[in-house]
């Protein structure tokens, strides 16, 4: 599905990604764990061809960038990000604003079809706002929101599903409810990488992670073995315990 080998990626004097390598397979779910700053978003970049690396090769779905027509790749990937939301127009009903995942538009600014307005509704009821689906988008609270853009990006079928922390800004009640319908996509034929500080989003689908400080991969591979105390204060630099409850962990700092 994903492959970076050899990756590197320097900005003026700044090494932001030393000698990434990465290859995730079908059936694979996989986290980006990191602390701010350790080059998390950067790698989601060269994976949607938003960047490309300074030293080495990205595959994705057997494609090689620079060999390749983007377009045509990102037309398989759904990018969640809150960058991508705040190029939404809040005063769009909601309905509209899911449509324009159909074609990765921004804004439509001709009539739309009848069935894609269907397709749309039918993503909201998916993830339970078929209810709000003539509210304006400006009028939703921020979970809300975050469901919107996921049923957004889940119009095209996407291949691979890129989240860029989803839950940030989020309360308890409203961050458990997006995890709960993210962990539901388990069921499908997409491989969904998710990107976060948190450990405590590690949901049960997820089965790999990659731990990544200061550009470098600490570890990367099947989530019990990645997901170390070890590990974990080698990327943040905090002595902690995990408790693994129902395949997600939650950590007790000492």
């Amino acid at each position: 599905m994903i492959e970076l080998n050899g990756i590197h990626f320097i900005r003026e004097e700044r090494h932001i990604l030393k000698d990434v390598n990465v290859t995730v397979s079908p059936g694979e779910h996989w986290v980006i764990l990191g602390r701010n700053g350790s080059g998390k978003t950067t790698l989601l970049e060269l994976i949607t061809a938003y960047q490309f690396p300074s030293k080495g090769k990205v595959h994705v779905l057997g494609n090689t960038y620079g060999q390749v027509d983007i377009r045509e790749v990102r037309k398989q990937i759904g990018y969640i990000s809150q960058s991508l939301f705040e190029k939404m127009t809040l005063r769009d009903p909601v309905w509209e604003v899911v449509a324009t995942g159909e074609y990765s538009f921004l804004r439509f600014y001709q009539e739309i079809p009848e069935e894609v307005k269907a397709k749309a509704i039918s993503m909201l009821e998916r993830v339970n706002l078929a209810h709000v689906q003539n509210q304006t988008l400006g009028t939703l609270s921020q979970g809300e929101r975050k469901k919107i853009m996921l049923a957004r990006a889940l119009m095209q079928s996407p291949q691979i599903l890129i989240m860029d922390e989803p839950c940030s800004g989020l309360d308890l009640y409203e961050r458990e409810k997006l995890l709960h319908d993210i962990n539901e996509l388990q069921s499908q034929k997409i491989c969904v990488i998710y990107v976060t500080h948190h450990i405590e989003e590690i949901m049960p689908m997820f089965t790999h992670v990659l731990l990544i400080e200061q550009g470098e991969v600490i570890a990367a591979g099947p989530k019990h073995e990645v997901v170390t105390p070890e590990h974990l204060y080698q990327a943040f630099q905090v002595k902690l315990d995990i408790d693994w409850h129902l395949d997600r962990p939650w950590i007790k700092v000492q």
